[in-house]
């Protein structure tokens, strides 16, 4: 029994040791720039060890994109954990996976390598199960607080989704505090016209 859980420790590191490598060599030169070979030297594994755990260098990258985007879905949800509102918890969310997605790294990893990676029907489905899926959550419970039983809740997410998308990779280029101000004043503003009582 003690050795079965050391084996199973050895290999959560070694797992663990490829992802934290990788993460870092793709947020900092991209995914095509990434080698293997440079990925196994930085977690000081072998190559077989790789390919023990991974297919190939697409299925590390989705692994990375996994943990990076659970990070992002933890930071969304301590944002909004407190809101006395539903419509408060799904700005204070909102503004909260902004800020995460101005950290280069997920940036990259999140919004520009991942959905040319490992295509747009595996990165939704990923999405979907951390912040796009409590992005969903936040507008049912929005639009219920509000009595809004005439917008669709899908349609809404998937619009505002794609809003906070292209807003984050806008912040990123802008780079200023106005930028930041002038996003979050129309944000409030649109979630004020959306979510109004019916």
């Amino acid at each position: 029994m003690e050795s079965r859980r050391t084996q199973a420790e050895r290999h959560a590191a070694t797992r663990a040791a490829l992802i934290g490598a990788a993460r870092q060599a793709f947020a900092e030169q991209g995914y095509a720039a990434t080698g293997t070979e440079a990925v196994v030297r930085a977690a000081a594994v072998t190559r077989g060890a790789l390919y023990h755990h991974f297919a190939d260098k697409a299925a590390l990258f989705a692994a990375v994109f996994e943990t990076v985007a659970a990070e992002v879905l933890a930071a969304i949800e301590a944002a909004a954990s407190d809101a006395p509102t539903a419509v408060e918890a799904l700005r204070l969310g909102s503004e909260a996976f902004l800020a995460a997605a101005l950290s280069p790294t997920i940036r990259r990893i999140y919004l520009i390598d991942a959905p040319a990676v490992i295509g747009w029907a595996q990165w939704r489905e990923i999405d979907g199960r951390h912040a796009m899926g409590s992005l969903r959550r936040g507008v049912e419970a929005a639009l219920a607080e509000c009595g809004r039983t005439d917008i669709d809740p899908e349609a809404t997410t998937c619009l505002l989704s794609g809003a906070l998308n292209e807003a984050a990779l806008w912040l990123a280029a802008a780079d200023t505090a106005e930028a930041h101000a002038r996003l979050r004043a129309t944000f409030r503003l649109l979630l004020a016209g959306l979510f109004v009582r019916a």
